[in-house]
């Protein structure tokens, strides 16, 4: 699927680029590459998206938090709502304290596995910066088609400082929304051979997710 095709089933989300070149972050209809320099490109329509999440934003529900970390964060959102079994967006725009983010580096065929193309990764981190927060909470009954739990990719409001797969942060005070899905529609790449041909590990694919996403 390219970056074009996606952005039609959505303008929110997260993914990744071709090559596993980077990370994606879709803000506001646009597509963003965040690269393992930590350069920050917007992506073509032409360009590929092998795995992406994306949803058109309407939230449910908003609240404003302030002086709060990444994990008592999540943590409050599940008390407060009653969705942890079923698949909601967050979007954060505010100021964070302190953000710590990473990007992978593109790897090459004969593409390594998961945990390997992970295993270093260049990291980054900003203090008192403004910008997007944006990814979901999935059902640990989901770990594969999503990363089980919460998922969440970065980008500064100016497109330059930083960006990226979220490790951890400190929110200054920021605007919360969250939205739940009723259901969830999947594409799967039926003109790719490699894929269809591939003969996937599933038995070591909960280890592999929770190591090169968490």
């Amino acid at each position: 699927m390219t970056v074009g095709e996606l952005l039609q089933h959505g303008d929110y989300g997260i993914g990744t680029v071709q090559d596993l070149d980077g990370e994606m972050v879709v803000i506001a209809g646009k597509a963003y590459q965040v690269t393992g320099s930590g350069k920050i490109n917007q992506l073509k329509p032409e360009q590929a998206a092998p795995f992406a999440t994306v949803h058109f934003n309407a939230p449910h529900a908003q609240t404003t938090l302030k002086d709060i970390d990444k994990s008592a964060l999540e943590q409050h959102l599940l008390e407060k709502y009653p969705y942890r079994n079923v698949f909601f967006a967050v979007k954060i725009e505010g100021e964070f304290a302190v953000m710590h983010t990473r990007a992978v580096e593109a790897q090459k065929k004969p593409y390594p596995s998961l945990t390997t193309a992970t295993k270093t990764q260049p990291t980054f981190d900003a203090k008192n910066v403004q910008g997007t927060l944006i990814g979901y909470y999935a059902p640990a009954l989901f770990q594969g088609v999503a990363v089980a739990g919460y998922h969440v990719h970065f980008l500064s409001a100016d497109h330059q400082t930083i960006g990226g797969h979220v490790l951890d942060y400190h929110l200054k005070q920021g605007q919360v929304a969250i939205q739940p899905f009723a259901t969830l529609q999947q594409h799967f790449p039926l003109d790719d051979q490699a894929f269809l041909k591939e003969d996937f590990d599933y038995g070591d694919m909960d280890r592999s997710i929770n190591q090169a996403e968490k």
